[in-house]
């Protein structure tokens, strides 16, 4: 068995020496992602806590056979880091924002590529259409619902959904390869 894999069957065995080197190996990757989405490093800091808090609790709930590692605990990171912004108290402490953080969100509005790199995909992403990129980068690393990244990109919703269902066939099939 390799390495990571022998490791998430010991933490889901609260084996707590594996789990801390998981963190290890996918926090800084994972910070990166909810960073793009948060857009504030206490937050992140606080997200990135509470994700691999909900990772440790739901350990059980992981099965390789359904899907890569990574992407379960990105899932999670990402929906924490999105309820995260939806919450009150997130609201209320952006109420106040100077005009210096919104140049910053100017600027990285469309900064795919640093988002991207953070995991290492930035490579099979710029392959993909324009319009595949813009999709994945709103509900992906902006953390747009679907609803709002339609409205976003002026389109039905039912075709954003189509097109992010195909565009990340595509994207997968970049990365590993025709099943």
């Amino acid at each position: 068995m390799e390495q990571p894999n022998l490791l998430i069957l010991q933490m889901q065995q609260k084996n707590e020496k594996a789990f801390e080197r998981l963190y290890g190996m996918y926090s800084e990757a994972i910070y990166g992602i909810i960073y793009s989405i948060v857009l504030d490093e206490p937050t992140a800091e606080e997200v990135l806590q509470d994700s691999f808090i909900k990772i440790w609790d739901n350990s059980e709930a992981y099965d390789v056979n359904k899907g890569r590692f990574f992407t379960w605990i990105l899932n999670i990171a990402r929906n924490t880091a999105i309820d995260k912004t939806r919450s009150k108290s997130y609201k209320n402490t952006k109420k106040n924002l100077t005009t210096t953080n919104f140049v910053d969100i100017l600027t990285s509005y469309d900064n795919l590529n640093s988002k991207t790199n953070a995991i290492g995909i930035k490579k099979f992403v710029e392959k993909l259409k324009p319009t595949c990129i813009k999709i994945i980068e709103l509900l992906f690393f902006q953390g747009f619902t679907q609803k709002d990244a339609a409205n976003e990109l002026e389109m039905p919703l039912g075709t954003l959904k189509t097109r992010n269902r195909n565009c990340l066939r595509d994207l997968r099939w970049l990365v590993i390869g025709p099943q």
